[in-house]
């Protein structure tokens, strides 16, 4: 069976404004007909990186290559190749939907004969065929983002950028574009930028999770849940948390990460310790004269592992890229 070939191809990409580093050397690379997920907090150079890889934007250093086309040497190529959905989309109001949408086909590229085709496959798949004829600015949100995907899919391109696509939409909204966005799997490889992880669970095959402007993780969803396999998310409460308490805490064997809470501390172990484990980070906050007064035991989840690949940028999944 052959290889599937990169689709994308990112390399030490690095953006600066003046004193501010929005990206670290970022550097993945996407598998054609994947669907991969760009997870991470608000702020932490999603949408930058995708502007970067759409060529809306010029990195200050690195490369990003679509379909071996590199994105700022052969821009046109490029562009050919993508369908791309910004996290507010372009749509113009005073145009209707059928209108607008061949409209945008015209400016990227597409043969007249294929136009109206092209159009009406969109509309299709986004299932916009009972306002086709109705202005965009009379449309529901929910209607407007679906406007939005079409004029992505419009080209009918090999790669979708999709930039928070469910952004501001309601629950009905929201499962309305994910099964949209899942009935376009295979057919293109799409990069989903979003920082809400159901999002990812829903329609992901492979997940990338950024902070800070660097990648804290990447692997599958399992991949990365199994990574985690038997840690232990132990909760304290203390009535005198100190720099003492904090320092003996990260001492015990096995601890991953401490991070401070409302009046305690969020303990990770790694490994297969268990009780024992637990027994020694209590007595650790005994020892520290903490004031111990509550300790549980929480399951770690998918939820949990984002937040903590996402709460401090010493905080890692073994793999991950700092």
């Amino acid at each position: 069976m052959a290889t599937p070939v990169d689709m994308i191809e990112v390399s030490g990409l690095t953006k600066s404004y003046g004193p501010i580093h929005a990206l670290h050397g970022i550097s993945f690379r996407v598998k054609k007909g994947e669907v991969v997920g760009f997870l991470g907090p608000n702020g932490a150079g999603k949408s930058t990186t995708m502007k970067i890889i759409t060529g809306s934007m010029a990195p200050s250093g690195g490369t990003a290559k679509v379909a071996g086309f590199d994105v700022f040497e052969d821009p046109v190529e490029v562009k050919k190749r993508i369908g791309y959905l910004p996290e507010n989309p372009p749509v113009y109001g005073d145009m209707n939907v059928e209108s607008y949408l061949a409209f945008v086909a015209k400016l990227k590229g597409v043969s007249g004969e294929r136009v109206r085709s092209q159009v009406e496959k969109a509309i299709e798949k986004t299932d916009l065929g009972s306002v086709r004829r109705r202005l965009i600015q009379n449309l529901s949100k929910g209607y407007r983002q679906r406007v939005g995907i079409a004029q992505a899919l419009v080209s009918d391109p090999e790669v979708l950028i999709l930039d928070e696509p469910t952004s501001g939409l309601d629950p009905r909204q929201v499962a309305e574009v994910r099964s949209l966005i899942r009935e376009l799997r295979g057919e293109h490889t799409i990069i989903l930028s979003t920082h809400i992880l159901p999002e990812v669970q829903a329609m992901c095959e492979r997940i990338i999770i950024v902070n800070r402007g660097r990648i804290v993780a990447e692997d599958s969803l399992d991949g990365l849940t199994n990574r985690m396999a038997g840690s232990l998310e132990v909760k304290l409460k203390v009535a005198r948390p100190s720099a003492a308490v904090e320092t003996a805490l990260r001492a015990v064997a096995g601890v991953a990460t401490v991070l401070k809470t409302d009046g305690g501390y969020s303990v990770n172990i790694q490994g297969t310790g268990g009780e024992a484990a637990i027994e020694q980070v209590a007595e650790a906050a005994v020892g520290a004269r903490a004031g111990l007064l509550e300790l549980r035991k929480e399951a770690v989840d998918l939820e949990d592992i984002f937040l903590k690949l996402t709460t401090s940028e010493e905080n890692q999944v073994p793999g991950g890229v700092a």
